[in-house]
């Protein structure tokens, strides 16, 4: 089946609404140089930083990568951290941010120690996370609701994108779940798949698509995949397997396997799965079927697999993995 390059250039006019927890990935940067006299570690002299939006945060990097205009619902904290990230998405063309709801408490952020050489990739030594100090406020979430309510008439599709923070709550679900009878709806969550029944596409990788099935992970994904579809209620199911590809499973019993895209030499994972949410919504909110959207996703989260750290996907890039794929953007 053919992927013609028009379909990526819509991309530009597509407007996606991102329901989730946004965080702050901070990367701090720096080489070994002595042992240390208090304990047997590496003492790590401190060279840079940078701070990236993550999980939801990054899902809408993607978008806006992609060209598309992007209205977030999110909360960020009155801190450092939601600062700067506020600073870094008002920075960018395309985005919506009155949807952004800011509270008094600290933004989630996760920190990663990387070290290494000059002349050498540095590895992630350790990572430390900043979690809620207490839950969202009822007027934070009153706040959220309204937004979204909002928002929903204007947007031609959602992503809800659920790290377990607190935002997507019940009540959110609720909206959402009435959004989708409209509305393209795909949700990307860790935890809470079994409570996002009623949607248009959920995309799980292949240890959260085995949990919510209830077997092993030895178990064939097929066997997963139509569990997953006799009880969710959903039009598809995109489970992403790394270096195994990608599995579609659709409402009417059929079921697509799309192998890897690009080599399986992977430099990083992080935030794949919020590339592959991206460019699947963009993919059905463009006018391509689940198993074109699913395609397009997995040459999208090739890319960002090859880049060190959190990463985004331009539209560029896609094309021109597309070609690679299968040929001048043919089948």
């Amino acid at each position: 089946m053919e992927i013609r390059p028009e379909l990526i250039d819509r991309f530009r006019d597509r407007r996606i609404c991102v329901v989730g927890d946004v965080i702050a990935d901070i990367y701090i940067y720096g080489k070994p140089h002595k042992l240390s006299r208090e304990a047997p570690v590496v003492c790590v002299k401190y060279e840079q930083e940078s701070l990236c939006p993550g999980s939801a945060g990054n899902t809408i990097n993607n978008l806006l990568a992609l060209g598309a205009h992007v209205f977030p619902v999110a909360c960020v904290g009155r801190d450092e951290a939601g600062d700067r990230l506020m600073d870094h998405f008002s920075a960018a063309p395309n985005i919506e941010m009155g949807g952004f709801v800011r509270y008094d408490g600290m933004t989630v952020t996760k920190t990663r120690i990387l070290a290494g050489d000059t002349h050498t990739s540095k590895q992630q030594v350790i990572r430390i996370d900043r979690e809620m100090e207490a839950p969202l406020s009822t007027a934070c979430r009153a706040s959220l609701m309204k937004k979204l309510a909002e928002v929903a008439p204007a947007v031609d599709a959602v992503i809800m994108s659920d790290y377990e923070y607190g935002l997507i709550d019940a009540p959110i679900r609720a909206l959402i779940k009435d959004i989708a009878r409209e509305k393209i709806v795909v949700g990307d969550s860790r935890y809470n798949l079994a409570e996002f029944k009623g949607i248009t596409l959920i995309t799980p990788n292949e240890s959260e698509a085995y949990a919510l099935a209830g077997l092993g992970p030895g178990a064939p994904v097929e066997e997963a995949g139509r569990s997953i579809m006799g009880r969710m209620d959903v039009e598809a199911l995109l489970i992403t397997r790394g270096n195994k590809g990608m599995a579609l499973f659709l409402r009417d019993g059929q079921v697509r396997h799309i192998s890897i895209s690009g080599t399986d030499e992977i430099a990083d994972v992080t935030g794949a799965g919020d590339t592959v949410a991206a460019a699947v919504t963009l993919g059905l909110a463009s006018g391509a079927d689940f198993y074109t959207a699913a395609r397009i996703a997995n040459c999208a989260a090739g890319v960002v697999v090859m880049k060190r750290g959190t990463a985004v996907v331009t539209a560029e890039e896609l094309k021109a993995v597309i070609g690679e794929e299968y040929g001048s953007m043919g089948a």
